[in-house]
């Protein structure tokens, strides 16, 4: 065989491996920043993510003004009153005028619980019960001395927290888990699932560039932009939203800073926007594959995101049980610990259909903390705190040292 018809025939094979793929061959035309257009018309739309970013910040603060009920709570979670009437709860006018919730989007993403409404319905209750706690268990008591057992007011430093009887503190618990309840789980689970941007016809509408009714975007390009949103809908530039990042809101916008400017995993910021932006690029090409190969890089990372940030706060929180002293500033970390810990059940392992931990799992280490003794974190051990995070750092392949420092 000549040369020339070697590399005849290797070209051949090679463009029929091409076409045996399920996508086109395509060039995908990557822009610098998270804009994108057709017609001359932005068609990057997250509305509805900046909406409940919003209203899950109004309602974290409002677990710190004692003066209000369990139903001003509720009435912010569901935005609206028990009976679905309008309540307009919250401070913002632009919020109360929403049809969005923040409940409606509880463990409510296509790939993990459209088929598990008894999950998503113990989770939901989860979240509701922190609510009751705070308002029935903590504010009853917001200006008296927390003792193992009974709920009150510690003093850490200069700051003043609020614990039930257990030592934990309701508003973070509430703040860190929404990271993985709402966000992650709708972003990894649902806006970024093939079950989700291939609905209906949504493939050949993409291709076609034919957009939602109205509306300057494919339904494809928008579910995208929604996953996108759970990050950097709140950012002062979201086509460029790394120079403002932790700065932006109070969820993952802010673990994603924190957890990048640890030197173990600095670049992590960068990996999960470029991810970002060129699986919108190959949404405009049409190439699906790479697509849903950015998808699986997103998992990854922002999954990995939790695990370290909840592990640094476990180390923190070890570390104060050394000393009496100390404590109550551990009920702090361990708390934010808590929330992040119950979020494991909501990450996405790459290539799978699963958490790297299962809500059984999860539930095991939360016990853990807060049931190997009656009264909680008041008692609760260095080594069973460590015990905790070294589940967590090795299921995810990084050393308990590099997220603790």
């Amino acid at each position: 065989m000549t040369r020339t018809s070697l590399l005849l025939l290797c070209l051949t094979v090679f463009l029929t491996s091409c076409q045996d793929d399920d996508d086109p061959i395509s060039i995908i035309d990557v822009p610098t920043s998270y804009s994108f257009e057709r017609n001359g018309n932005q068609t990057v739309s997250f509305d509805g993510q900046t909406t409940r970013i919003a209203m899950a910040e109004e309602l974290v603060a409002a677990f710190s003004d004692p003066g209000n009920s369990q139903e001003d709570l509720m009435n912010m979670f569901r935005n609206a009153g028990p009976n679905d009437e309008d309540v307009a709860p919250f401070a913002t006018a632009e919020l109360n005028a929403s049809d969005k919730s923040i409940r409606s989007k509880i463990a409510a993403s296509a790939d993990y619980f459209s088929a598990n409404a008894t999950g998503s319905t113990a989770v939901r209750n989860d979240f509701e019960g922190w609510i009751a706690g705070q308002a029935t268990e903590v504010f009853p008591r917001w200006n008296e001395l927390a003792a193992p057992g009974e709920a009150g007011q510690l003093a850490v430093g200069s700051r003043v927290r609020y614990v039930n009887a257990k030592g934990l503190e309701y508003n973070q618990v509430f703040a860190k888990s929404l990271l993985g309840g709402l966000m992650l789980d709708q972003a990894l689970n649902n806006y970024l699932s093939p079950a989700v941007l291939d609905a209906g016809t949504n493939r050949a509408d993409n291709l076609a560039a034919t957009t939602e009714d109205g509306k300057p975007y494919t339904s494809m390009e928008h579910k995208w932009d929604e996953a996108y949103g759970y990050l950097f809908g709140q950012s002062a530039d979201p086509a460029n939203p790394l120079a403002t990042l932790g700065e932006d809101d109070q969820f993952l916008n802010e673990y994603i800073a924190a957890v990048d400017a640890d030197t173990d995993f600095n670049g992590i910021a960068q990996t999960i926007f470029d991810a970002f932006l060129r699986g919108r690029a190959a949404i405009v090409a049409g190439d699906y594959g790479e697509r849903d190969r950015q998808a699986d890089i997103i998992r990854e990372h922002l999954s990995r995101v939790i695990a370290v940030r909840g592990t640094f706060y476990l180390a923190r929180g070890a570390d104060a049980t050394e000393t009496e002293t100390t404590r109550g500033g551990g009920f702090h970390a361990l708390s934010e610990a808590y929330g992040f810990v119950y979020s494991l059940q909501f990450t996405r392992k790459p290539g799978t259909g699963a958490p790297y931990f299962s809500r059984e799992e999860v539930q095991q280490l939360l016990a853990t903390l807060t049931e190997s003794s009656p009264n909680g974190l008041w008692d609760v051990t260095h080594d069973d705190i460590r015990s905790v995070a070294q589940l967590v750092s090795d299921r995810f392949g990084f050393s308990f040292d590099a997220a603790a420092n």
